[in-house]
């Protein structure tokens, strides 16, 4: 083995083995890089309180000028309306917002001592729509008990607003169940005092939100006369920085809430350019493996007379052939170990800068992106070396 080195080592160039070291270098690390990155960030996708979580709208039709002056328009949207927005093609699901008809009146304290009261109302959308824990979202009437998850936003609006404004202890979401909440409901010539929990905080609906299951028995017994129809609807959809949705909430005089559309396509063309950069580290990788095998074959040429000799005088293919396999299974080796030296590096990096941003945020697993990479290095090895053996089996067939 050591002779056959020898003879064949005088004709690798340096030059060509570190261009391909370090093409293949920074290839792996970009593709493991945006597999790993994507794994990271992927609760931030997929959490329900998350940033990146599928797309979702709320709808509501343009108020115009003369409704206020008492026109008799409809502002709610019925059947037709809900599966008219169903059956276009940027839409995935739609919900409607069933609001309470009659009168809420809240009162909260801490140890039974009140400390503020205000009229509010309640609203409710599909459980699927709820971006918050589900496990307490049912209500029964013999409990006595109205799950209600608050808007984020109320809560700072309180704590920086309200209670500084009125020297009252600022809240935080991890205790706001220890707040005592005093609902009494009135309407239909009754009224009922039923006990309010907060069990959780949405980013995604600005609304007081209570299950469903509850708003069809209040109103059914407050206000069982009342119209129903929904003036809000909240509508997923599959792309948001689809043309047509802003066609068609123009041409139907609709107007969506907070400006959602736009951080859609946020959200959308950050998941674009992540599959964007594992593409070119692949292309990068591709480019560079076609280096290597270049590389392996001009040498091969080069030592083509040796080769030939070599076979002559007893070595058999396989032998000539192990010390090219050995070196390309060597080089992808150490490619793949500083591959993943630099990610983890990297990687320590750009999470701390996301913990910072995100506390409670959970980093994702490093299987994924260590199956790619060892994946990589065994079908390049594995078509490095048949593709040596078969140039060295050519030559023993004297078809050079």
């Amino acid at each position: 083995m050591s002779l056959v080195w020898k003879l064949l080592r005088q004709h690798i160039s340096i030059a060509q083995f570190a261009g391909f070291f370090f093409a293949n270098l920074f290839g792996m690390f970009i593709l493991l890089l945006g597999l790993q990155f994507y794994n990271d960030v992927k609760p931030l996708f997929s959490q329900e309180d998350g940033f990146l979580k599928p797309e979702y709208l709320i709808v509501s039709k343009r108020i115009s000028g003369v409704s206020i002056l008492g026109s008799g328009e409809s502002y709610g949207f019925s059947q037709k309306d809900i599966e008219d927005i169903t059956s276009q093609p940027f839409c995935k699901s739609v919900g409607a917002f069933t609001a309470s008809q009659y009168r809420v009146v809240c009162s909260l304290g801490v140890q039974g001592v009140a400390q503020m009261g205000t009229d509010m109302f309640f609203e409710s959308v599909p459980d699927r729509f709820v971006d918050t824990d589900l496990s307490q979202w049912t209500f029964h009437p013999e409990d006595g008990v109205i799950p209600i998850v608050l808007p984020r936003s109320y809560l700072a609006i309180y704590n920086f607003g309200f209670a500084q404004s009125q020297s009252l202890p600022k809240i935080s979401e991890g205790i706001i169940g220890m707040i005592d909440m005093v609902v009494v409901l009135r309407g239909n010539g009754q009224e009922q005092r039923l006990k309010g929990k907060v069990i959780g905080f949405s980013s995604r609906l600005n609304t007081i939100l209570v299950p469903e299951s509850f708003i069809r028995w209040s109103n059914a017994r407050f206000a069982p006369e009342a119209d129903l129809t929904p003036n809000r609807v909240i509508v997923e959809v599959k792309n948001p920085t689809d043309d047509a949705i802003v066609k068609y909430m123009n041409e139907h005089n609709l107007e969506l809430e907070d400006d959602k559309l736009d951080a859609g396509k946020a959200t959308y063309f950050l998941r674009v350019v992540t599959v964007l950069v594992m593409c070119i580290g692949l292309l990068i990788s591709i480019l560079s493996f076609y280096i290597l095998m270049l590389s392996i074959y001009l040498l091969v040429q080069k030592n083509t007379e040796k080769l030939r000799n070599l076979l002559l005088i007893g070595y058999s293919p396989v032998r000539v052939s192990l010390p090219y396999q050995l070196l390309t299974i060597g080089m992808n080796a150490v490619v793949l170990v500083f591959s993943f030296i630099i990610l983890f590096m990297v990687r320590g990096y750009y999470m701390n800068t996301l913990w910072v941003m995100f506390p409670q945020m959970q980093e994702g697993s490093l299987t994924a992106a260590l199956g790619l990479g060892l994946c990589l290095f065994a079908v390049v090895s594995l078509i490095n070396i048949v593709a040596v053996r078969n140039r060295v089996m050519n030559i023993w067939n004297r078809k050079e």
